[in-house]
């Protein structure tokens, strides 16, 4: 079962967490080889959206948020772009569109950042939002100081923490086609909130970077761990192995239903208000070529199904059609 660990090392500022996703990450790797539209993912572009589900995750628990975070890479490689949303409850999906053969041992960069045009984006989008309120974003490149491309997932997250919540981070991320896994240490803030949760960044967060003695030492330990090490030692191991000297404060695992766990947040009505959108001749142009109209969602593989008489309801009285209908389960 996936579960999520989180802990305090007692008397410093460093916080940390341990992801493993399990049955939420098979899960969503059953359903992308099980749609015939697409089959299953390259092993790079697996791999890579394992290490983004888990550090999305990492990042979803860490923050007094009440929405998605969506984590997204795009660029100009086979792999256009990869996307993991992580609600607040911790249910989460992910996907990726590739386009053209990904060879087994592609790196990062050579699947999204052949020429430097390669970008990662987070983004919190509310569950409620006030009038005029947009999703705060943020976006980092693929590439260092020197544009060199970053070859990392986990160093390019690092990149972003630093800049935009000016906070020293250290993720170990590691996937596989069973599990996907991180172990996050990051120094706590100065004061206040990050501006990951939607606050200002402080001066004293800002004067802190690299300086803590502390949280350097701890991060040292952790960025010894291996990736075959995260991917298949259980958490008291790991924690116990890493970080044998120093005391830890332990807070209840997530677990079970509490843990991370796979939900995609499509659904019918969603699909009938994007037809509405594409308006009347829009929908009759598609019809005339095709039986239906047929949206099949990215991430888990459903498909919405509208026939001529749906879709002539849809601008008629929409409500009679959106909550049932032909979609397929």
């Amino acid at each position: 079962m996936s579960e999520l660990h989180k802990f305090l090392f007692d008397g410093l500022p460093v916080r940390g967490a341990v992801v493993r996703l399990t049955d939420a990450w098979v899960e969503i790797l059953r359903r992308r080889a099980s749609n015939s539209n697409t089959g299953a993912y390259p092993t790079p572009v697996q791999n890579m959206l394992g290490e983004m589900a888990a550090a999305a995750v990492l990042m979803q628990s860490n923050i007094k948020f009440d929405g998605a975070l969506v984590l997204q890479i795009f660029g100009d490689g086979p792999v256009q772009v990869a996307v993991v949303e992580v609600q607040s409850d911790l249910t989460l999906r992910a996907t990726a569109t590739v386009a053209g053969e990904v060879a087994e041992d592609l790196s990062l960069s050579q699947m999204v950042n052949i020429n430097n045009e390669g970008r990662c984006a987070i983004t919190l989008d509310p569950k409620t939002k006030f009038p005029g309120q947009q999703p705060y974003q943020g976006v980092v490149p693929l590439f260092d100081d020197h544009a060199r491309p970053i070859e990392k997932l986990s160093a390019v997250l690092e990149h972003y923490m630093l800049q935009s919540e000016q906070l020293d981070t250290t993720l170990v991320l590691a996937a596989n086609d069973e599990v996907a896994a991180g172990l996050l240490i990051q120094r706590l803030p100065m004061q206040g909130e990050s501006n990951l949760s939607g606050s200002m960044v402080s001066k004293e967060n800002e004067d802190a970077i690299g300086l803590n003695e502390h949280y350097n030492r701890i991060a040292t330990l952790a960025a010894s761990l291996k990736r075959e090490e995260l991917l298949t030692l259980d958490v008291d191991t790991i924690l116990r192995r890493l970080f044998w000297e120093e005391q830890i404060t332990r807070f209840e695992p997530l677990v079970g239903e509490a843990a991370p766990r796979f939900a995609c947040s499509c659904s019918r009505e969603r699909v009938g208000r994007m037809i509405i959108s594409l308006g009347r001749a829009e929908a009759e142009s598609i019809l005339s070529e095709r039986h239906d109209i047929e949206v099949s969602c990215e991430f888990c593989g459903v498909q919405h199904r509208f026939d001529p008489v749906d879709a002539a309801q849809l601008f008629t009285d929409p409500l009679l059609r959106l909550d049932g209908g032909s979609d397929a389960h």
